[in-house]
């Protein structure tokens, strides 16, 4: 079987590293993919947006599958375009990935259908935003309400920094478009969890938990990330919470959204707060985590490509999805600077010297037969072990073995 893979960075990194696992599984292309992917995958020359590029790839060269993993793709319509073309793809259709593409619309969603999230108001006006942050007050949250690269939500501590993050967004023009409508939520407290479910329409199977690490700097300071390092399970995440989650989140939502008209097949991907009123949801994506994946992904013991065919088929009660009784640590390695301004091309050096972990490739590429970084995430050093403890001992060991000029990575992934 041939399988194409749409985006380049950790998360389709181990999304190729999964599928090459697979005996079904015997040629596959990522399109882009980076430098790393090339050493389990043949990197095609299109971005992850060109839809009508990717169609035409397809037509040509038939793979028996396409997975598109990143959310620009799914809320464009990537799926709906394959399967127009005869094409069998995995991932939602368009008007399922709005529940990621608009946050609006998974808050109404939620509120319409009564799955616990944070109270909340929308506006698309900075005055009448600011005069409602006045009257809350702070702690505040404020989230674009498109898509923005995970770097679209400010956790104000205070209201001029509420404020501020308003003005950006609708004013400025921070985000583009995906910010000219704001969301703003009241301020949880509790431990944060991710849970990522595959999903066929009705049926749902939830994965391991994990927690994602979004701040830039150790001890959560600093500027929002698309996440700087991962572990599963959750310490926190216990069986109790999950009967409960299953029963007031998960299987609520995939009948909401069946009850809508816009079925989900996919991955789903519940970022939850365990607050002292129980679990709530603080946001929806529409596919795998970055890079929560390249943990959970690590603890698979099934074949990933028949989880994506029971998908499409929406056959996912007729199969059992196997996970190893371990834990796993990733840890990013970034680009100083990120999330802001960075420079590029630093020769990554190390690599060879890897001992105990698998290094998911997310934003490099081959220059002169040298791997140079070409991102602001650039490795995700990812260790399995029995215990979560070693498992984050042998990722940072490993983390230590490898140097970039200006590499930064957080050093308290999994501790908190």
């Amino acid at each position: 079987m041939k399988v194409l893979v749409i985006g380049g960075g950790g998360r389709e990194h181990a999304i190729c590293h999964t599928l090459k696992k697979s005996p079904k599984v015997d040629h596959i292309w990522c399109a882009p993919g980076n430098g790393g992917i090339a050493q389990d995958a043949e990197c095609v020359d299109l971005q992850a947006t060109d839809i009508d590029g990717i169609v035409a790839f397809a037509q040509a060269n038939h793979p028996d599958l396409v997975m598109v993993a990143p959310d620009d793709p799914l809320a464009l319509g990537m799926v709906d375009a394959l399967e127009t073309a005869g094409i069998r793809a995995f991932g939602p259709h368009k008007n399922a990935a709005i529940i990621e593409g608009s946050k609006s619309f998974a808050k109404e969603l939620m509120r319409k259908y009564h799955i616990p999230t944070a109270g909340y108001a929308v506006f698309e006006n900075s005055a009448d935003a600011i005069a409602y942050i006045r009257e809350q007050g702070a702690p505040i949250v404020i989230k674009a309400d498109g898509l923005a690269l995970g770097k679209g939500v400010t956790v104000a501590m205070t209201e001029d920094e509420a404020i501020e993050a308003v003005r950006d967004a609708i004013d400025g023009g921070a985000f583009g478009g995906a910010g000219a409508r704001v969301v703003i939520e009241e301020f949880l407290t509790g431990p944060e969890v991710s849970v990522l479910a595959f999903v066929d329409g009705k049926t749902l199977k939830t994965m391991p938990s994990a927690q994602d690490h979004k701040r830039a700097y150790d001890h959560d300071e600093g500027p929002n990330t698309g996440g700087m390092g991962a572990f599963s399970p959750s310490r926190f995440y216990t069986e109790e919470i999950a009967a409960e989650c299953m029963e007031t989140i998960f299987k609520p939502t995939v009948a909401a959204m069946a009850a809508e008209g816009r079925p989900f097949k996919g991955v789903l991907y519940f970022g939850l707060m365990l607050t002292p009123k129980g679990p709530k949801v603080i946001e929806y994506n529409a596919r795998f985590g970055d890079p929560e994946t390249q943990a959970v992904l690590s603890r698979l013991d099934s074949d990933l490509f028949d989880i994506f065919g029971a998908v499409i088929d929406e056959k996912l009660d007729e199969i059992d999805i196997r996970w190893a009784d371990n834990a796993a640590c990733c840890v990013c390695m970034a680009s100083g600077g990120y999330p802001k301004s960075y420079e590029k091309g630093k020769i990554i050096e190390g690599l060879d010297a890897v001992q105990d972990s698998y290094v998911f490739h997310a934003g490099t590429t081959l220059r002169d037969n040298k791997l140079v970084t070409s991102g602001g995430r650039v490795l995700g050093v990812t260790a399995t072990a029995p215990t979560l403890d070693e498992a984050i001992a042998k990722a940072y060991a490993d983390v230590h073995r490898i140097s970039f000029e200006k590499a930064h990575y957080r050093t308290d992934i999994g501790v908190k």
